[in-house]
């Protein structure tokens, strides 16, 4: 080691020895200490790396270590994902029909929504879908936890049975629902008809018309309740016993138990549901296609939601930039009612 290496070695360790003698002291706390120990962490490799001659410090070979089991999966993500998002962010205010030069336009995509009826139309109808599906969903998998949660024969067939559609296979499971709601040979319609004495002439159309959103709510919340049932199943089994058992013996009914203890005890629960429903709502696509999309899988204006419209323009009409526009309209929508959703929560929590 040559002599000037060695002084100035010799110079840092003094440096460092000063900074811990001054952590050490207690003169310095908070930010102004956190800042001192990474200094000091970041010169004592500094000095380890240049007494030991390497390239590169020990440390640093088991970060590359570490980063080289995650790099394929980043590498992957960022290419499939992370790239096409920025690209689509920077397409929202550009005209380009995926094969032309492509232009700058800058806001006028987002102007034309305002005047776009079919964009409205499907805005209108993610809304509408989301406004039934979520509280149905929450409601009726809430209850079917609570009863699933009691000791009661044959409880694990039950929940089996309320698990499985949303295992199925979605293309089957709307296969029999597009059977059993048929307008001319379905068995529903056929109850209808034969029980009820509705006309033939008025026989709802399910999957068409002002009813294509109620079937659509109705199919969603039967698929995915069971889904949020497992997870408000877990919710409850964290619940202790004891209170239970404490308001039984301060004569609580059923309804009062519910109320001031499963209820409040399921606050954190609740909210993951609602937020993971809103999501999923708004991302609404193949239940869509599979149930109203017909022969074609088209949509008609009273079914087009969202997503569709922004499959529509951007290949079938191969309007890139405005397509990308209402997919950041969307992204903005869900960002904006999920950090309202935060932030009553943390209210609530105050």
């Amino acid at each position: 080691m040559s002599n000037e290496k060695s002084q100035e070695l010799d110079r840092m360790q003094d440096e460092l020895n000063e900074m811990m003698r001054e952590i050490m002291s207690g003169k310095i706390r908070g930010k102004e200490k956190t800042k001192k120990l990474r200094k000091v962490d970041r010169m004592q490799r500094i000095i380890s790396k240049r007494r030991s001659g390497e390239m590169f410090s020990r440390a640093f070979k088991k970060d590359l270590v570490s980063y080289s089991f995650i790099a394929p999966n980043f590498i992957g993500f960022a290419v499939f994902t992370l790239v096409p998002i920025v690209f689509a962010f920077a397409l929202a205010f550009m005209k380009w029909d995926g094969s032309n030069e492509i232009t700058w336009s800058g806001i006028e995509n987002f102007k034309r929504m305002g005047s776009d009826i079919f964009f409205q139309a499907a805005l209108k109808n993610t809304i509408i879908y989301c406004i039934g599906t979520v509280p149905l969903s929450m409601i009726f998998s809430l209850g079917l936890a609570v009863v699933l949660n009691q000791k009661v024969k044959g409880r694990g067939i039950f929940r089996t049975l309320s698990f499985f559609p949303y295992v199925g296979s979605l293309v089957a499971v709307t296969a029999v629902w597009k059977m059993l709601f048929h307008p001319s040979k379905g068995p529903i319609n056929a109850l209808l008809y034969y029980v009820f004495k509705v006309p033939q002439d008025q026989l709802p159309q399910w999957f068409s018309g002002s009813l294509v959103l109620l079937s659509l709510i109705l199919f969603s919340v039967w698929k995915y309740m069971g889904y949020y049932m497992v997870i408000y199943l877990a919710g409850l089994q964290n619940i202790s016993p004891d209170l239970y058992e404490a308001a039984s013996l301060d004569g609580a009914g059923t309804w009062d138990r519910f109320k001031y203890i499963t209820w409040p005890q399921l606050r954190a629960t609740t909210f993951f549901v609602v937020v993971m429903l809103t999501i999923n709502c708004f991302k609404i696509y193949d239940i869509a296609i599979m149930l109203a999309g017909g022969g074609s899988g088209e949509l008609t204006t009273s079914a087009t939601v969202l997503v569709y419209y922004i499959y529509q323009k951007a290949f079938i009409d191969w309007d890139l930039g405005y397509s990308s526009a209402v997919a950041m309209v969307l992204f903005l929508i869900v960002l904006v009612i999920t950090i309202i959703q935060f932030a009553g929560e943390h209210i609530r929590e105050q």
